[in-house]
């Protein structure tokens, strides 16, 4: 059974920074892709970022410099450290596991105050 648990959302002024979490019960983690999702309010849910078995990342240009997302193939962890953060950074964050399929976590929120 797959299961993504996300932690570390909040209430951050702008220009603060929140680390999120995602712990993930998966047999043969290392495989998987992970990445990060968010959809803001009233809007569809967009990609974030991802991270490859090997380490490979992308990011979607509006976070760029500002985030950096991490994994720890030991311990089935996967990171957002996000910094700088701005009002439209606001959304629910979703952690994403792709091989062969998709799987979803819960969520957790982020919410950037001006």
């Amino acid at each position: 059974q797959v299961r993504l648990v996300e932690s570390g959302g909040g209430l951050v002024q702008a220009g603060g920074s929140l680390r999120l979490s995602c712990a993930a019960s998966l047999s043969f983690f290392s495989v998987y892709t992970m990445g990060w999702y968010r959809q803001p309010p009233g809007e569809e849910r967009e990609l974030v970022a991802t991270i490859t078995r090997g380490g490979s990342t992308n990011y979607v240009d509006s976070v760029k410099g500002r985030f950096t997302i991490s994994r720890d193939h030991a311990k089935k962890m996967v990171y957002l450290q996000m910094n700088s953060l701005k009002p439209e950074d606001t959304a629910v964050y979703y952690c994403n596991a792709r091989y062969n399929g998709d799987f979803w976590g819960q969520g957790t929120q982020v919410t950037v105050s001006s």
